[in-house]
């Protein structure tokens, strides 16, 4: 599909467009929800662009941009005046494959010895990144969804998402050799 004109000037007031064709106010809590999934996704792709051995883990946050834009287009349908999409509805089973990709990471990795604070490699740094914008988005979803209608399984995909970045980021620091920073008391 060749753009022709990417800019429409509908939103030069501060309103932007709902799916639905519903204009509400660009401060919206629900733009702050659907803003901060797509922050994520675009972290995401940086860190995909930086795992470029890892061709399983690629494919699989690859598949979880996919997610997160279905997520974007159901937090972008205000369900009180607009019937949710299909396009705007998570797949069956998609908690459940962050679950068990948790779970075959969490098998190959060592013991953990103590809290983590972000870093290692630059990949696993990033992950990190991607895994604290995870939690914010989280929060505004959560928020969102004390006001408006969201789909239960999306809450539960975003919180299992910040679970899976969380080990992500220790098996790249794994298989990298690199050891993980661990939090250490401050000296007095």
């Amino acid at each position: 599909m060749k753009m022709t004109k990417i800019y429409t000037r509908t939103g030069d007031k501060g309103t932007t467009s709902l799916v639905g064709g519903t204009r509400i106010k660009k401060s919206d809590e629900r733009i702050e929800a659907y803003g901060t999934v797509d922050e994520l996704s675009s972290h995401l792709g940086l860190l995909v662009a930086m795992l470029v051995s890892d061709y399983s883990e690629r494919e699989f946050l690859l598949r979880i941009q996919n997610c997160l834009f279905v997520i974007g287009s159901h937090l972008a349908t205000d369900q009180s005046h607009t019937p949710l999409p299909h396009f705007a509805q998570l797949p069956e089973g998609e908690v459940e494959l962050l679950e068990e990709r948790i779970d075959q990471i969490l098998a190959i990795l060592p013991e953990a010895s103590g809290f983590v604070l972000p870093g290692g490699t630059m990949a696993a740094a990033q992950c990190h990144v991607c895994r604290t914008v995870c939690r914010r988005a989280e929060r505004r979803i959560a928020a969102l969804s004390e006001k408006a209608k969201v789909g239960t399984e999306i809450i539960q995909y975003v919180n299992r998402l910040s679970d899976y970045l969380f080990v992500l980021a220790k098996k790249i620091n794994f298989n990298a050799n690199k050891d993980e920073i661990l939090w250490q008391k401050p000296c007095r």
